[in-house]
């Protein structure tokens, strides 16, 4: 298994797995990768991508100036982090963090920080057995004004 940035070459395999991860058309997701790869969109500033022999995971980072429990004001950000349900539980998701964290070093931050949705128990679960703190539960609000 080897971890590389995202290339052009690798659109549809990136493609398959962001819907895999958020399931929303797949046009918004082909806009939103076409974007990146013309320099056009905030975040992600990196997609890492994981192959053993075809591609098998992904995570999409950035720099935030805040993120929830964090003490400084220049934070690595996982945005998107994802494996194959076949690939789990077989050290990619761990190596794609432990390349999230180099990217981070790298950009002069001394924090990453990531999100789940509060009902996903295998993703905070994976979060913690790689050594990431809970910080805080949120839940947002939205009320309608018109």
């Amino acid at each position: 298994m080897f971890i590389r940035p995202v290339t052009r070459d690798d659109r549809d395999s990136w493609l398959r797995m962001r819907e895999a991860l958020w399931p929303s058309p797949a046009r918004e997701h082909a806009g939103e990768i076409e974007r990146y790869f013309a320099g056009e969109v905030r975040e992600p500033l990196e997609v890492l991508i994981a192959f053993d022999e075809a591609a098998i995971g992904f995570v999409e980072l950035s720099i935030r100036p805040y993120a929830e429990g964090c003490e400084t004001d220049r934070v690595a950000f996982v945005e998107g982090w994802y494996v194959d349900p076949d690939a789990r539980g077989t050290g990619v998701g761990a190596a794609l963090i432990s390349a999230a964290e180099q990217w981070g070093r790298s950009q002069r931050c001394t924090e990453l920080a990531s999100d789940t949705e509060v009902d996903n128990v295998s993703s905070a679960a994976a979060h913690r057995a790689l050594g990431f703190e809970e910080t805080a539960i949120v839940r947002c609000f939205r009320k309608s004004l018109s």
